[in-house]
């Protein structure tokens, strides 16, 4: 049985994934964050955590493993309890147990369990279709730093002298001041000037990073294409190849991958208005996670398993 499986889906839609007499996975909705050295913009995401306090049975998981695999409910918690047992065996022998996609564990010196996530996926669904993109730094050009050092004004010392013997001297003077006075309004033009050019180029800087954003799609690795077996598009299982904003690039994916032989669709548009393509739509669970595993193997490691009843 593949528990990491059924976790990994289950994180999708819930906060917390108990496994009975084990513990409990935790999510936790993380803001975009930019890092300033690389220039690199990272979208939201649920950080994982684990917590072996939360041990008590909820039944979810329990239900989801004997929904997919159509075994009764009582079979699937004495699955469950039984791979449980493999695993604390596992870490008492000091081996670290490794949960695909989630994350790593080992027992530290005193006997807890430390986890350690991977996040090679990111099961915050409203972040579906945005990924990891570089920005080219903006450079400004920045005078004000100029401007206040043409802007000091050397004092200027008159020693007394005979008007009447040296009436050059009050014109000097007239034209002089004519001089400052015409040299502070030319620097305050100029200071004006150069505050209007930074705004353009922020407002500019701005106009191309919401471009990026809004540009942003779901990339498709270049693998070869798999044959899927699949005719019959109805069931409420759908593998989900990816979320756009932009109608156009929704069909060119699906174009694309009806080339590669998948029965791809649209399944309408999201809460969050992106349109949703499907690889193929299954009637039952366990069809749905065979062939995501065969997608996510050959075709593209992102795809994720949408349960939804479609109008």
């Amino acid at each position: 049985m593949q528990l990491e499986t059924y976790i990994s889906d289950l994180l999708y839609r819930y906060e917390c994934v108990t496994i009975p007499e084990f513990g409990s996975f935790l999510t936790q909705r993380v803001s975009a964050t930019i890092n300033d050295s690389t220039n690199a913009f990272y979208p939201p995401k649920k950080a994982v955590s684990f917590n072996e306090q939360i041990q008590q049975n909820d039944g979810l998981l329990a239900h989801y493993i004997a929904d997919v695999e159509k075994i009764p409910f009582e079979t699937a918690t004495k699955k469950i309890a039984k791979r449980v047992k493999l695993l604390k065996s596992y870490l008492t022998q000091g081996e670290t147990l490794t949960f695909s996609n989630i994350g790593e564990m080992v027992f530290n010196d005193e006997g807890k369990i430390l986890f350690e996530p991977t996040y090679n996926l990111n099961y915050l669904t409203d972040s579906f279709g945005l990924s990891q993109f570089v920005s080219p730094s903006v450079t400004r050009e920045d005078y004000k730093k100029e401007v206040e050092q043409i802007e000091k004004v050397i004092p200027l010392t008159v020693t007394p002298e005979k008007r009447k013997s040296r009436p050059y001297l009050k014109y000097a003077a007239v034209a002089l001041v004519a001089l400052t006075l015409g040299g502070f309004v030319a620097s305050n033009f100029y200071v004006n000037q150069i505050e209007t050019h930074n705004q353009l180029a922020q407002e500019e800087a701005t106009k191309q990073l919401d471009n990026k954003i809004q540009q942003a799609t779901f990339s498709l690795n270049p693998l070869p294409a798999i044959t899927l077996n699949v005719t019959k598009q109805t069931g409420n299982y759908h593998i989900v190849a990816g979320a756009f904003r932009v109608e156009e690039n929704c069909n060119k994916i699906i174009a694309q991958l009806k080339k590669e032989g998948f029965n791809a669709r649209k399944i309408g548009v999201n809460k969050y208005g992106l349109h949703e393509v499907v690889y193929a739509s299954y009637e039952t669970g366990k069809e749905a996670l065979k062939a995501i595993r065969d997608i996510r193997k050959t075709h593209n490691k992102n795809a994720w398993l949408l349960v939804k009843k479609l109008d």
